[in-house]
């Protein structure tokens, strides 16, 4: 038993010994690393959603850019009632998380799926999609998506009436 303690004891000495100048470079690198950045709420200007691929009323309230190393952009999007997205697809997937109201979402050959604050929707990459206010009530939700070769979202026709109100 004292040997194995001792063994344990020398164990950690040795840890500490070699861990100790990678943790200093590492505080090293944290002091000369660029200062983290805070985007004001308010400070980034919202865009109207394009109607090439939006059908009604969005607002994009731009939140995080792509940023290098990083492959991840989000923005908050808001759908009047009735309003859309055209299908879509994105390479490396996408994560919606439902803020306020009440929307509509459709994967290609599914059913359309209400959606509701605090819902998070996960579409895979290359999967067919497109979400939405519902009919009489807008919705917001933050959207999350990475890039795949400098791309990030490939858009396809616009969802017809018929398809929005199924």
């Amino acid at each position: 038993m004292m040997r194995q303690l001792a063994g344990i004891a020398a164990a950690s000495a040795c840890t500490l010994l070699f861990a100790a100048p990678a943790f200093v470079q590492a505080q090293t690198q944290a002091a000369d690393a660029p200062d983290m950045t805070i985007a004001r709420a308010g400070s980034q200007a919202a865009i109207k959603g394009p109607a090439q691929y939006f059908t009604g009323s969005v607002r994009v309230d731009p939140l995080f850019p792509q940023r290098a190393p990083m492959l991840t952009s989000g923005a908050q999007v808001t759908f009047e009632p009735g309003a859309r997205s055209a299908w879509h697809t994105h390479p490396a997937g996408q994560v919606l998380i439902v803020t306020a109201g009440v929307g509509r979402v459709q994967r290609w050959g599914g059913k359309v799926e209400e959606i509701r604050p605090g819902d998070v929707v996960w579409t895979p990459p290359g999967v067919k999609h497109w979400h939405g206010a519902a009919p009489a009530v807008a919705v917001t939700h933050v959207a999350i998506q990475d890039a795949a070769d400098g791309k990030n979202v490939e858009w396809m026709e616009k969802v017809t009436d018929e398809q929005y109100g199924k």
